[in-house]
């Protein structure tokens, strides 16, 4: 019997007593590894009111002392890398490999919330008026809520719980139910790390659950990242609840392909970006546009795609693993079908993939189109899985009109040899996240991850100074002192004997 995952509350696992339950499967081999409870509204309230509580004493902890506690957690999370890989490995069904890039990700945003003290100044001008000075000061809010998607379990919610809590809030964090094993441990290992009671606190569950977060009073902004009608139904809730809230929903991020790049380096590149992490990434390459002659390489593209297979966790041949869910492997199958139904030309086809050893796994095979149009389902919907759409045009104005025609824009990128090719796309594309010769520009976490249009649904992003302004709020303090003569009365001195 596969054991029920606690909650996290108060620097305690707490056994739920929901009687609603979903599985966790392992997506190599179909297996059950555990079952979550759907959090019940007493439970939700305990979180939320342990959260509250702490967060009265954790605003005033000395600001180097937050950042010792990141210091200490990124530690700990280092010593104990290769044993979130493999828990991460086990839920997702990522290759080993990548999944330690996942857990990687992670530490490099807790190294940035050690660093919080420089983003947390206020400014001050003296003599704003005579004999007057302003200065503000950045302070904490209260409770954050974090609703994290399945693909990233480790790095995404380290996007979001470190810098909140370094900021001086307390978090509730609400894992995807795919993958929860991840986060938990997480969770122990900042206990660990000497996290006070309650400034953690992780619960389960599925659309309820998140309900409850978005509609409490006493959740002060909500941090999401996941699919596109989540998404918005995350930003319309949270702030109709008069809410901040930072939605990271959907991508179709485009390749542009020029005829003088590098080929090798661009077919390197591109199965990577199109293949790694079975196309699970909201950064992944799912597009590829090819200039002018640069149509030519298409087929040497397939000849690498065939190369890339996937396998289990720890197959060191496997260049991925499987997608999450059968749900997940059904939807992508009926993509490849509309695909060739609408006239796509299906150059390599996964459909029929199997991994020996694995029969019950959700394996898809790369695959990979040509002759893809705007009109067609392939492109217009974001697959998330090993697919790529190749598109031919004859310039490189008609490669920037397609990707600044989709209605979204979390990342994208140019290869090309021509340094004012290369400005000109830089400057002109309606995306948050541009690469030039490097296909997943995922920043670093001392900038911030920048998604636009319909990629994005907030004001403020993830990670380095957006993320602090996220999370705080400024107060702005006006003073004047008047001059007064020197106190003539009587002595007041005590004098001991």
């Amino acid at each position: 019997m596969s054991h029920r995952v606690p909650l996290f509350v108060n620097n305690t696992h707490v056994d739920s007593r929901a009687e609603g339950v979903i599985p966790v499967t392992n997506p190599a081999t179909g297996k059950i590894l555990s079952k979550i409870p759907l959090t019940t509204t007493s439970e939700m309230e305990q979180a939320i009111a342990g959260a509250k509580e702490a967060f009265q004493t954790w605003r005033n902890v000395a600001v180097p002392e937050r950042s010792r506690l990141m210091l200490r957690y990124q530690a700990l999370i280092k010593e104990h890398h290769d044993e979130l890989a493999e828990i991460l490995s086990q839920e997702t069904g990522k290759v080993f490999e990548d999944a330690k890039g996942d857990v990687w990700r992670g530490i490099e945003v807790v190294e940035q919330a050690a660093n919080i003290a420089p983003m947390l100044m206020g400014e001050s001008v003296e003599n704003v008026a005579t004999g007057i000075d302003t200065v503000s000061y950045v302070q904490p809010m209260g409770v954050f809520a974090g609703i994290t998607p399945f693909n990233f379990p480790a790095m995404i919610p380290l996007w979001m719980f470190p810098m909140a809590i370094a900021c001086g809030n307390t978090f509730i964090l609400k894992p995807s139910e795919q993958d929860p094993h991840t986060p938990m441990r997480l969770a122990e290992l900042f206990k660990e790390a000497g996290a006070p009671e309650g400034v953690l606190q992780v619960v389960h569950g599925g659309k309820d659950q998140v309900n409850a977060l978005l509609e409490h009073d006493d959740i002060k902004g909500v941090s999401f990242v996941g699919s596109v009608p989540v998404g918005q139904h995350v930003y319309k809730t949270a702030t109709d609840n008069l809410k901040r809230a930072q939605c990271f929903a959907g991508a179709k991020n485009h390749m542009v392909v020029m005829p003088d790049a590098d080929k090798q380096q661009v077919i390197n590149n591109i199965v990577g970006a199109s293949v790694g992490a079975a196309g699970q990434r909201c950064m992944a390459i799912s597009v590829a546009v090819f200039v002018g002659s640069s149509r030519e390489w298409i087929p040497e593209v397939r000849d690498a795609l065939v190369k890339a297979q996937p396998g289990a966790w720890n197959d060191g041949s496997a260049a991925f693993g499987p997608v999450i869910s059968p749900q997940a492997k059904e939807r992508v199958l009926s993509l490849i079908s509309k695909g060739k139904e609408e006239g796509a030309q299906c150059l390599l086809d996964g459909s029929d993939c199997t991994v020996p050893g694995h029969p019950d796994g959700n394996w898809i095979g790369p695959t990979l189109f040509t002759g893809v149009t705007t009109d067609m389902a392939i492109y217009k919907e974001e697959i998330f899985g090993p697919v790529l759409s190749c598109m031919e045009v004859n310039s490189f104005d008609e490669a920037l009109e397609i990707v600044n025609a989709s209605p979204y824009g979390n990342g994208t990128s140019i290869f090309t040899n021509s340094g004012s090719i290369a400005r000109r796309y830089r400057h002109e594309v309606e995306v948050g996240q541009v690469g030039i010769n490097v296909p997943i520009p995922v920043p670093l976490p001392f900038f911030s991850f920048t998604g636009w249009k319909g990629s994005f649904y907030g004001d403020q992003h993830a990670y380095g100074k957006q993320a602090v302004r996220f999370y705080t709020e400024t107060k702005t303090v006006t003073s004047r002192w008047f001059d007064r003569p020197v106190d003539s009365g009587p002595n007041m001195t005590i004098h001991l004997k």
